[in-house]
């Protein structure tokens, strides 16, 4: 079990990006969130199983996974965080 904080630029807001990301999230078991900073950056935190994880990660910020998500990834930060106990569900905000 893990958790990440992920920050993501480019054209990633009003695109569905951070729908899009809880979608997958969801799919892959995972917690966490995704809201927009005023900067129009997306923050991320995801938590569940490591693999289902790295996925996730992997879907948010490999540029061969470009035509597969909304907007456009131009640079992402990725950070190792403590795992939250308890926490339920994905959230937009």
């Amino acid at each position: 079990m893990k958790r990440v904080g992920v920050w993501v630029d480019g054209a990633v807001q009003a695109v569905g990006f951070r729908w899009w990301a809880q979608n997958g999230a969801r799919q892959l078991g995972l917690t966490g969130s995704a809201v927009n900073h005023y900067d129009g950056r997306v923050e991320l935190h995801l938590q569940g199983p490591d693999a289902a994880v790295d996925e996730m990660v992997r879907r948010l910020t490999d540029p061969s996974e470009a035509m597969r998500r909304p907007g456009y990834v131009e640079s992402s930060r990725v950070e190792r965080e403590p795992v939250v106990a308890g926490e339920a569900g994905f959230r937009v905000g």
